[in-house]
């Protein structure tokens, strides 16, 4: 399969999102949408967000009944994916060691843009830009109200401050490059 003559869709959300049968339905209408009426086969996934784990739940389903689709995994410096290819053989591995049965997401391949080593600790903001800059469509969960946990300036700190959300800088950014956004808040 070319990738370049297929369109690709990458998935932004919010780290903590409620999960509902509700919202699963409706992500999967929409990926199967764009599957079958705008040639959209490649889907890119970033990482350590509930609504990522549930679209990347949702598009593994679907690969069932549309196998020419293709996971791409973007990661951030200290992350890891699992390749489809191993998947199978590390499942046994960790299922044995954690004495418990262990499911690893696949991926059919890994990217790793070009500032994954070098950017700083918001690594993220970088890689959710290059997916968004590869995407023809961008699904996201982004509520205009969500605020990130606060946190602390350091170990030792006593003083917090508030976070900015990811997923707001990422949308804006989407905004900014015209790309064809659909938000499931």
């Amino acid at each position: 399969m070319n990738m370049e003559t297929h369109k690709k869709c990458c998935f932004i959300g919010h780290r903590d999102v409620e999960i509902t049968q509700e919202l699963k339905e409706r992500i999967k209408n929409s990926v199967e949408n764009l599957i079958i009426n705008e040639n959209v086969k490649v889907y890119l996934f970033g990482s350590k967000s509930d609504f990522n784990n549930l679209c990347h739940i949702v598009v593994t389903e679907l690969k069932e009944k549309y196998p020419d689709i293709k996971r791409i995994g973007y990661t951030c410096r200290s992350e890891a994916i699992i390749l489809e290819s191993e998947r199978d053989e590390l499942e046994k591995f960790f299922s044995y060691l954690q004495k418990r049965e262990v499911h690893l997401k696949g991926y059919e391949e890994e990217f790793e843009h070009k500032t994954k080593y070098t950017s700083g600790k918001a690594s993220y903001i970088e890689r959710n830009q290059a997916m968004i800059d590869d995407s023809d469509y961008c699904l996201f969960y982004y509520d205009e109200n969500y605020l990130p946990p606060t946190r602390k300036y350091s170990k030792r700190s006593v003083g917090c401050y508030q976070p900015n959300s990811g997923t707001a800088a990422a949308y804006q950014y989407a905004k900014q490059k015209n790309k064809i956004i659909i938000n499931f808040k």
